[in-house]
């Protein structure tokens, strides 16, 4: 069995089209563009449901008004809603986007910032091969510890891909060592991956060295350039597919969904990494930030 469960966030993204970002001090005028589901779980279940991969999106739908939003998206998609809490309402952020179409967050967190152990009670991890986990996910020790914790319960030959994401710096030494270990893959941009090695040290140095205690593909995404991998015996870089670019919003987290889709349905790194970019690609040529 190839199933995979994402775990993680649902958000509002309330999308605003900005001139510039605001400074300190400082007033800039934005268009609201739209108030949209996403989170990064949410955003690689979407691009593993565009594959047609076989995956369950386990996230907390609260109680609130943004969960209500959630969960309306959740039924309007037809996606099970797998973890239905009453704790906390859901997180939402607003989604600053240039005219580059980069874009900035300020995230207001929900319920998924008080995950609770007992909630794996409801699924059985031996139904998974493959586990996605956001470093936004584990920021806080607490939640690592519980989250972590529950996965090493997971078969022997199952993997966790961990999404390194914007808050990787915010992770504490106690759980980048427990990320690396057997059976993980780490995916994660050029700036990301320095958090795993030395200041200035080579990312291919970094990417040899983190696959000797994961024994796992290493993988950067280098943005127009493509994804660069390291799985033990080569490296090389993946050409990206070239679009012009909406906004960025999700492409990280689609990027993620698409590898997954692309081992799970039996490909090799290679072409694996080759669907990611695609997708990934399809996903910022676009306003909405999930396929």
């Amino acid at each position: 069995m190839n199933k995979t469960l994402i775990l993680g966030a649902a958000y509002v993204d309330v999308i605003i089209n900005v001139p510039r970002l605001p400074f300190s001090g400082g007033d800039v005028t934005g268009d609201l563009k739209d108030d949209i589901v996403g989170g990064s779980a949410f955003n690689v279940y979407g691009a593993m449901h565009a594959a047609h991969a076989d995956a369950d999106l386990f996230v907390p739908v609260g109680k609130g008004q943004y969960a209500d939003i959630v969960r309306a998206e959740l039924q309007r998609r037809q996606i099970p809603e797998l973890l239905p809490v009453t704790e906390a309402d859901n997180g939402w952020d607003i989604s600053m986007v240039e005219p580059s179409g980069e874009r900035s967050f300020l995230t207001i967190p929900g319920i998924d910032q008080i995950w609770q152990d007992d909630w794996f009670d409801r699924i059985n991890l031996a139904d998974y091969r493959y586990f996605y986990v956001s470093g936004y996910q584990i920021e806080n020790e607490h939640i690592a510890d519980q989250i972590l914790g529950r996965l090493t319960q997971r078969n022997a030959d199952a993997y966790v891909l961990f999404d390194a994401s914007p808050r990787m710096s915010h992770l504490t030494d106690k759980t980048v060592r427990w990320l690396l270990h057997k059976h993980v893959i780490i995916h994660c941009n050029e700036d990301e991956i320095g958090y795993f090695g030395k200041p200035g040290e080579p990312v291919d140095e970094i990417a040899k060295s983190i696959f000797e205690q994961t024994q796992s593909p290493v993988l950067v995404t280098l943005g127009a350039k493509g994804t660069f991998y390291y799985d033990g015996k080569s490296s090389d870089i993946i050409p990206s597919h070239h679009v012009k670019v909406v906004n960025t919003i999700g492409a990280g987290d689609t990027h993620c969904g698409g590898f997954l889709a692309g081992l799970a349905s039996g490909m090799n790194l290679v072409d694996a990494i080759s669907m990611a970019n695609k997708l990934a690609a399809t996903v910022v040529a676009q306003e909405n930030s999930s396929l």
